[in-house]
């Protein structure tokens, strides 16, 4: 079976399911029980009333800012990024007397030992209000004052909180308690019920792997169908070309302002913030909300091509109703190389401090408290080297939601699983029935768990009605009078006969466009836009099953067809008889052990062999003085069946070698091959081969050919395009994401390779004007 075939059949026919479970794949490579912590820090027992600084002073004689960090970190509740770091506690004892020894410690001394210093937290300070003098209260009297007062005078305190107190605050609390404390705390945005008591929204994330224009609108019917789709309508986009992204702006604007949601509702392209304010200044009035990820460190900001001067730029532009969407996340900045020592918890409670401050700058811009500013925790994004199990994700997001509540933010989540974690469509239930207790701001929509283009799981249309159904929570009151006008839900707030018909709301988006054809002739143009839709594989919800929140049998038994295949994929290695086939093949390894230690230690397959550099080295020598303009990498990365699968690989390297050579590129003869690679494993590629002293700076290019996460049933690919000068290649980790572009969702039913070809010249050609 094709792949083509493996679409027609799950997204149009949703025909019998192959089943996958049982084949042995999955033996030892997964579990949902926590892996015993064999190293970290070990704490003694505190004398009576011992708090931090008197134990370092014990232990070492003198403040040693490497032990506070790791007390620091051992007060944490077990995460596996923090045990990368070494300073997770060794055993749970150790975790116990590191949260005594906290808990016993002043505001003021904790104040005065910053854990990391750069113009991040000095942003913070100076943005950290005074308020009362709360500096003599050791932070258990803090923790209990918080849960006791009402919220009005926990208002009071919030103000004048720094990023770092309010982490180490958490890390002394019970999972009941963090939901306690954030059941008190509420920051709605202004205007809205949007983050108020007993209200939890969505924002409808409605991704095509190929952005295709229809596959976008069609997901934002289907959840206005489900009365689902409150907060924003925020796209992840393949290509971040400015006219592309333009595009995706104005064709949610359309939908927005034709059913007269411009005051209630916006829309967003989570493209980057300098390519939104360029989409702006050609088209006013196109773009919505911004967005940027934003990290915990001036260092880890850089990895995302953000400065704070950049931020606090843009913020002073915002002055109409939508100001900054910011998405964060515990462990991006272990994993993108600049953790500083120090623990997740806190990284992420200082990237709501910078948001906090953005805030603040976007209101003294404006003279007034009246913009949209909020933030999506996207917490299980990255993957089982930050957390592996389903217990691990309830407590990040638990942590998470406390600390942007007390940094006086808007707050929402995305409950979520890469699908090489130890967590289930099952677990992820739970998770989420442990974590909306604490009263989100929102939760992320799709038809499905399945996101079709990120490849991974979170957060369903039907997740969002069981919820309104258990919990009794509403959504944004003009939205839900709006679902009323579309007739989804009655004046009683009970489904209607059109509640889960997607093209019932399409049918009322015509008439509003003046639309008259008869209602048969508009539910025949649905039908089949539905199909070419879910031909591209993207998922759409119709109806439901026994209940309201259950999914179809036939779609549910495509997100179990997904999802096992994904796992297939993960755990798939490279067959020798295919490497064999790719032209001049030079096959590498990183010191990845195997694919176990591949994906649960991503560290591992980012940096190469000893065999490999000197392989690397050697074909560099043979260059002698003329190296080529582009060398070619190819890494399995999560799925190296997304390489394998026929018309994949082959006529993306064809056409990429005869596009360049019509171009006057000199393309290395060799393709390198790397078995466990990292998309930072090229980047050790290009240090190796282009990195060497020249008197000329000539710049050269590496295009890196890797597997994508898998889950979409696409069997994706992606190219990662870098171009630096020798002078940049020559130092160690100067190479990053941040002067990467990248080209993604290649395959033969999203991206075809041939129109990947295209866009992956033409950009290389942007960045290769110093060739």
């Amino acid at each position: 079976m094709n792949r083509k075939d493996f679409l027609k059949l799950l997204g149009v026919a949703g025909g019998s399911v192959i089943v996958l479970n049982g084949c042995g794949l999955f033996t030892g490579k997964a579990g949902n029980s926590n892996p015993l912590e064999k190293s970290g820090t070990w704490i003694q027992e505190p004398i009576n009333g011992e708090d931090i600084f008197g134990y370092i002073q014990k232990v070492t004689g003198k403040f040693d800012i490497d032990l506070y960090r790791q007390i620091l970190g051992a007060a944490n509740e077990f995460k596996e990024g923090d045990r990368t770091l070494n300073i997770s506690a060794a055993d749970q004892a150790s975790r116990i007397h590191a949260r005594s020894l906290l808990s016993n410690t002043t505001i003021g001394n904790l104040r005065a030992h910053l854990v990391f210093e750069d113009d991040l937290s000095t942003l913070i300070e100076q943005s950290t209000s005074d308020g009362p003098d709360i500096d003599h209260w050791t932070l258990l009297e803090l923790k209990d004052y918080l849960l006791n007062a009402p919220e009005d005078s926990i208002r009071e305190v919030m103000p004048g909180l720094t990023s770092d107190i309010i982490a180490c605050l958490v890390k002394i609390m019970d999972n009941e308690e963090l939901i306690r404390l954030s059941g008190k705390i509420f920051n709605p945005l202004p205007g809205s019920k949007i983050g108020s008591k007993g209200y939890l929204g969505a924002r409808i994330q409605p991704n095509s792997p190929t952005d295709n224009i229809e596959d976008i609108i069609w997901q934002v019917f289907d959840g206005w169908s489900y009365a689902v789709g409150d907060v924003v309508l925020g796209v992840n986009p393949v290509s971040s070309l400015p006219k592309s992204v333009e595009r995706i702006e104005k064709a949610l604007l359309d939908v927005i302002t034709t059913f007269g949601l411009e005051k209630t509702l916006p829309h967003c392209v989570l493209s980057h913030i300098d390519v939104q304010a360029e989409v702006e200044s050609e088209a006013p009035g196109t773009t919505g909300i911004w967005f940027q990820s934003l990290a915990g460190t001036v260092a880890a900001n850089q990895t995302f091509d953000v400065t704070i001067e950049k931020m606090l730029d843009y913020a002073s532009q915002r002055d109409g109703q939508y100001g900054f969407y910011a998405e964060t996340g515990q462990g991006a900045d272990l994993t993108n190389g600049h953790a500083e020592g120090f623990d997740m918890v806190i990284h992420e409670s200082r990237k709501y401090g910078f948001l906090r401050a953005l805030k603040y700058k976007i209101n003294e811009a404006k003279g007034q408290d009246n913009a949209w500013v909020h933030v999506n925790d996207v917490a299980g994004f990255i993957g089982p080297e930050v957390f592996r199990t389903k217990e691990q994700l309830v407590r990040c997001c638990l942590e998470d939601i406390a600390m942007g509540k007390l940094h006086g933010l808007t707050i929402g989540l995305d409950i979520c699983s890469t699908l090489h974690m130890d967590i289930g469509l099952k677990d992820l239930d739970w998770c989420i029935e442990q974590v909306v207790p604490a009263n989100p701001a929102y939760l992320m929509a799709l038809p499905t768990k399945n996101d079709p283009m990120l490849s991974y799981l979170t957060t369903a249309f039907n997740n969002h009605v069981r919820i309104r159904e258990q919990f009794g929570y509403k959504v944004n009151d003009e939205m839900w009078h709006f679902f009323k006008q579309l007739n989804i839900i009655d004046e009683s707030g009970r489904p209607t006969e059109h509640f889960g018909d997607p093209i019932w709301v399409y049918a009322q988006f015509l008439r509003r466009k003046n639309d008259r054809r008869p209602l048969d002739e508009i539910y025949d143009e649905g039908r089949a836009a539905i199909q070419r839709v879910e031909q591209r594989g993207v998922p759409i919800a119709q109806g439901h099953g026994k209940e309201i929140w259950d999914l179809p049998q036939q779609l549910e038994a495509r997100v179990n067809y997904l999802y096992e295949d994904a796992k297939v994929s993960i755990w798939t290695e490279w067959d020798a008889a295919f490497i064999s086939s790719i032209p001049a093949a030079v096959p590498i390894h990183t010191r990845s052990s195997d694919r176990q230690d591949y994906v649960y230690h991503p560290g591992s397959g980012e940096i190469l062999s000893t065999q490999s550099v000197e392989q690397l080295e050697a074909l560099r020598e043979s260059w002698q003085e003329s190296p080529p303009d582009i060398q070619i990498v190819i890494s399995d990365g999560l799925n190296v069946r997304s390489l394998m699968d026929t018309d994949h690989l082959h006529p993306f390297l064809e056409g990429l070698r005869k596009e360049f050579t019509k171009e006057g590129y000199q393309v290395g003869a060799n393709n390198v091959i790397i078995t466990n690679g990292r998309v930072r494993a090229g980047y050790a590629c290009g240090e190796i081969l282009f990195g060497r002293p020249a008197q000329t700076d000539s710049h050269h290019g590496i295009i890196h050919i890797i597997g994508e996460r898998p889950g979409s049933g696409h069997h994706n690919f992606s190219a990662y395009l870098t171009v630096a000068g020798s002078a940049v290649w020559s130092r160690t980790g100067a190479v990053d994401h941040d002067i990467t572009k990248v080209v993604s969702g290649i395959s033969d039913t999203a991206y075809t390779p041939v129109e990947a070809v295209a866009d992956t010249v033409s950009i290389i050609k942007g960045l290769s004007v110093a060739f």
